[in-house]
């Protein structure tokens, strides 16, 4: 192997494949990243078995060769490279990094150990703007469950709707759901939230579309450069349509950073309950109240002006409902609820995002 690359090219590739290289593993081949030449340009691979990313960067390659090396190494050394052409050679086992006033040399390994991507059959390949999925997964991600005895509910579910696309997590206490864009094709997929997140890192500004394939039990991402292929999770996600409210007795409309700003301050008198506050909607005054109340810290109450219909009072976790607020688009939330055991139901100025939340019983 005897190539040259630009310093910026190639930070930038290690900088987004390194992370998914694993220092807690017993396979030490995981802690490497995978170089090799292919096709003209520069590959960079690293996996943990359930996750591989591979970015490919144009590089002038004299001599073509594959070796794997220490990816933490590598990528802080790069890093701290200046901004000039670098120039690796490989002699044997030793690969030889020259830039500017620098000479350094690295030890590798052999590729042969080191794992290939999975390539199964496509059953589904679409496109999708970058900036729908990204906002998409920071409105969902959040709600998805830790608990691992319920693998289905720790991913995002993927999937199809009477010809639309959604992405939906839940952890049990409360969901979220974000249509996405119009789409026939039948899409029925639990991604690992890990692999959601390193999807979000990839996107730059410069992304404007990312091609998503699905087989049977993988999906790939291919965003720019970068090639992301993930294990699906195995199993059938809940029936949860069932759970979200068509219509409500009682609803608030109410600015969002006035009510946002409301529900932080009560959030930190009820640290000490479990983040319960209790919400009261006055339809005769127009006012939505906000109360909390702990033994140790004391009592604190707000009220925000909005458009309200029915009068109810209900106990929310402020944690969860302060996520919810923060994702919204726009400036105006709506709260939709029945009794003080239904799912409450809180939206935004459209209907594309959904969320749910069950009342905490008091």
């Amino acid at each position: 192997m005897k190539i040259t690359v630009t310093q910026e090219n190639l930070v930038k590739a290690l900088n987004t494949v390194s992370r998914v290289a694993s220092s807690r593993t017993t396979l030490p081949i995981l802690n490497n990243i995978l170089l090799r030449t292919d096709n003209g340009q520069l590959s960079l691979t690293t996996t943990n078995l359930e996750l591989f990313i591979v970015d490919n960067i144009n590089a002038k390659i004299t001599k073509d060769g594959v070796v794997t090396i220490p990816a933490c190494l590598i990528t802080e050394f790069v890093n701290n490279l200046p901004k000039t052409n670098i120039d690796l050679k490989l002699d044997g086992d030793k690969l030889k990094i020259s830039a500017g006033h620098y000479n350094s040399i690295i030890n590798t390994t052999t590729p042969d150990d080191f794992p290939n991507p999975p390539e199964n059959k496509i059953n589904s390949k679409f496109e999708i703007d970058s900036v729908i999925f990204k906002g998409a997964a920071n409105q969902t991600v959040f709600a998805a469950s830790g608990d691992t005895t319920r693998p289905v509910l720790t991913g995002v579910y993927l999937h199809t709707h009477e010809g639309n696309l959604y992405m939906t997590t839940t952890d049990g206490y409360r969901l979220a759901e974000c249509r996405l864009m119009e789409q026939k094709e039948n899409i029925n997929s639990i991604i690992p939230i890990t692999t959601v997140n390193e999807v979000v890192r990839v996107i730059s500004d410069e992304t404007k579309k990312i091609i998503i394939g699905i087989s049977d039990d993988q999906i790939v991402f291919e965003i720019g450069s970068v090639k992301i292929t993930s294990r699906l999770i195995d199993g059938k996600f809940i029936d949860y349509r069932q759970l979200i409210p068509g219509k409500t007795k009682n609803s608030a409309s109410l600015d969002r950073s006035n009510f946002t700003q409301a529900v932080k301050i009560a959030e930190l008198f009820a640290r000490e309950s479990a983040e319960s506050i209790i919400i009261k909607t006055n339809s005769e005054k127009q006012l939505l109240q906000i109360n909390s109340i702990t033994s140790e810290f004391g009592e604190n109450k707000g009220v925000v002006e909005g458009k309200i219909s029915g009068d109810e009072s209900i106990t929310l976790n402020a944690k969860y409902l302060l996520n919810a607020l923060n994702v919204i688009d726009g400036d105006v939330v709506k709260i939709g609820f029945s009794s003080k055991l239904l799912p409450v139901l809180v939206t935004g100025e459209n209907d594309n995002y959904k969320h749910i939340i069950m009342p905490v019983k008091s």
